[in-house]
């Protein structure tokens, strides 16, 4: 994939089983990826519960060998700096029996459901990159809507470990807008999803 303009240092690319490797070093640095392995909205409620870091980097290594691609890795000067997981809404069996986040409308879409960057990698624009090459890479493959579920921070700062879905505000600036609003009780957050036509 091409350079992109938001960080003309990063090039993305998909992430394939020769790919695997970067994208473990990348999860291996802390935090919730090194236990997640991006496979919680993969997976049902139960199976979750039932899962472990080894299980679940397992789970989407075999993704990487099955195809396609499970997501985007990021790089810079040849080392990895972040990820974004998207596919089919469908490829995601967690999302497609959610009720606070459940579809929308019967539309065909695309969902991205996690970012990931490196700590010595934030606050340079890599997030955003991603969401380009995301977009590019959708559109790619067909897709004809890309969808996503962020954190409205309303302005305010928030913790790495909260804006894995990514920021509104993020997503708004590349030309995704709000369909919908949902929120799971009165002392829940109103989590918006997004939409962007390709």
């Amino acid at each position: 994939m091409a350079r992109l303009t938001e960080a003309p240092d990063v090039t993305v690319e998909p992430v394939t089983s020769d790919r695997f490797a970067d994208l473990a070093a990348l999860f291996e640095e802390g935090g919730d990826p090194r236990w997640c392995w991006c496979m919680y909205f993969r997976v049902r409620g139960l199976d979750w519960t039932n899962s472990s870091a080894a299980g679940n980097r397992a789970g989407l290594e075999k993704l990487t060998r099955d195809g396609p691609p499970p997501g985007l890795i990021a790089y810079r000067d040849g080392r990895a700096v972040g990820w974004v997981s998207l596919a089919p809404r469908e490829a995601y069996d967690r999302l497609e029996r959610a009720k606070l986040l459940a579809r929308v409308d019967a539309r065909p879409v695309w969902s991205i459901v996690c970012f990931v960057v490196a700590r010595r990698a934030r606050r340079a624009g890599v997030a955003s990159a991603l969401l380009e090459a995301a977009v590019e890479y959708a559109r790619g493959r067909g897709a004809v809507t890309l969808e996503a579920y962020p954190v409205d921070t309303g302005g305010e700062r928030i913790s790495a470990g909260s804006a894995y879905h990514g920021t509104l505000a993020m997503f708004e600036r590349a030309g995704f807008e709000v369909v919908a609003r949902r929120q799971w009780n009165r002392a829940s957050r109103v989590r918006p999803i997004v939409r962007r036509e390709l």
